[in-house]
């Protein structure tokens, strides 16, 4: 069981304006470079040097050796699900519970509409596809758990994705959870299957990664395949 202090050890890591900028900048699943989370960050490559090793050393980093070149990224999807739910406690806190009908998530319509997860989507897109599958009686989900029904993964295999089952190579993590979403506060599919959802979409050219931010494009033709497959909603 986790103890009290290695609770508030983690919180406060994650505190640290400067660990918690280049923590959000890892979010989209890409893996950087100490100079590119110190420029995020806006601190000195001697000072962004000392807050990666303390997030590594916390287990809350990986770094990848490429030549000369280190990259980090996040350790697990289970440290990329925290960090979604402190931005949507932080999001609540920020509009003010004084306000009757609060924005909630990123002010950004883009980051609204459709976004990376570390490896999963979110966003409008990604809540809507979660309710489509739970509509159609292909997912079960709930604020504790999700799971596919058989008719569900028969569904996804049948529209292209890959998609190993339990069993498979994808064993070493969890199959399907559900992911609190940041701006829709309502769950969108994490896990295994989140993962392969979200490759489908990037493979597929349904969306596209946009520049400079873990937004993503939904394309013509991911508007019109997704409504395809997934209902007129999306």
């Amino acid at each position: 069981m986790t103890t009290i202090s290695a609770f508030a050890a983690t919180a406060a890591l994650v505190g640290e304006p400067a660990r918690a900028g280049m923590l959000a900048a890892l979010m989209d699943g890409r893996a950087l470079t100490a100079s590119e989370l110190a420029a995020v960050a806006g601190v000195t490559a001697a000072t962004a040097s000392g807050h990666l090793a303390q997030l590594t050393q916390a287990g809350m980093l990986a770094v990848e050796k490429q030549g000369r070149h280190r990259y980090h990224r996040l350790a697990s999807p289970q440290v990329a699900a925290m960090l979604e739910s402190l931005m949507a406690v932080a999001g609540g806190l920020e509009n003010g519970a004084a306000t009757r009908r609060p924005r909630v998530g990123p002010r950004d319509a883009a980051l609204r509409r459709a976004r990376t997860c570390y490896d999963h989507l979110a966003g409008e897109i990604a809540v809507g596809i979660a309710d489509s599958l739970v509509a159609s009686g292909r997912l079960d989900l709930s604020d504790d758990g999700a799971a596919l029904t058989p008719d569900g993964f028969a569904f996804l295999r049948g529209i292209g994705m890959t998609l190993d089952p339990p069993t498979g190579p994808a064993r070493g993590r969890i199959f399907c959870r559900p992911c609190l979403d940041w701006s829709e506060r309502r769950p969108h599919i994490a896990g295994a299957v989140g993962a392969a959802l979200c490759r489908w979409c990037l493979d597929g050219g349904w969306v596209r990664r946009m520049a400079g931010t873990r937004a993503l494009e939904v394309t013509p033709k991911g508007v019109q395949e997704l409504s395809r497959h997934f209902g007129r909603e999306l």
